[in-house]
């Protein structure tokens, strides 16, 4: 089993790290893991010509894209900052979440292929906001577009989320042995819907094309 870990805070030794770690910890011993820290990759976030051609990667994005395409699980770690993941990790996502390889609409019609199916995917968002203003306030806009939006559009199933919220004024403290809790459950218990459907992907994606 082949587990990704993800940590997309830009800054070193901070909680929501300190919670993939966790996750990590609590890995069966047969996962083959993969840790990766945004902050310390090469490439530029601004995806400029968007999908009219081809940016290609740095080296660090076709690294990562290689694990991707490995992968069982995938394991993602951030903040919450205006109700979204930090700018770095949203650009990692516009660079490597790209038509080809991890998706493509088809032919003449507003549906597509998932190209990531068989494959499952975890989330962890620690916050300020209390999890009942992100859901009564927000309607759990992120929870929402992380799995309908990001990784379920590509085909990662199931997509689990869990609010770590909130963390000013002691609450990561207060809150963390329930957190880790949860966290080690989900490290225990992820499988993909139908893990029978993976396939790779990166090769086809950089064949030279005519």
């Amino acid at each position: 089993m082949n587990v990704l870990l993800i940590d997309g805070h830009p800054d070193e030794g901070r909680f929501s790290s300190h919670l993939l770690d966790t996750y990590q910890a609590a890995l069966p011993d047969s996962a083959t893991i993969s840790h990766v820290n945004v902050r310390e990759m090469s490439f530029n976030p601004v995806l400029r010509h968007g999908y009219r051609k081809r940016t290609d990667w740095e080296p660090d994005i076709a690294a990562l894209a290689e694990k991707f395409d490995a992968c069982d699980h995938v394991v993602f770690a951030f903040p919450m900052w205006w109700g979204a993941e930090p700018a770095e990790l949203k650009g990692l996502i516009d660079r490597l979440f790209l038509p080809g390889f991890m998706y493509q609409f088809r032919d003449g019609s507003s549906l597509w292929d998932r190209y990531l199916e068989g494959r499952s995917a975890d989330v962890i968002a620690t916050m300020d906001t209390p999890a009942f203003f992100l859901r009564l306030l927000y309607g759990n806009s992120i929870i929402r577009r992380w799995k309908g939006q990001i990784l379920g559009f590509v085909g990662f199933d199931p997509v689990r989320f869990l609010v770590c919220a909130p963390i000013k004024d002691g609450g990561a403290k207060k809150g963390e042995a329930k957190w880790r809790s949860r966290i080690e459950k989900l490290a225990r218990s992820f499988k993909a819907k139908a893990p029978q459907k993976k396939q790779p992907r990166l090769a086809t994606f950089l064949a030279p094309r005519n």
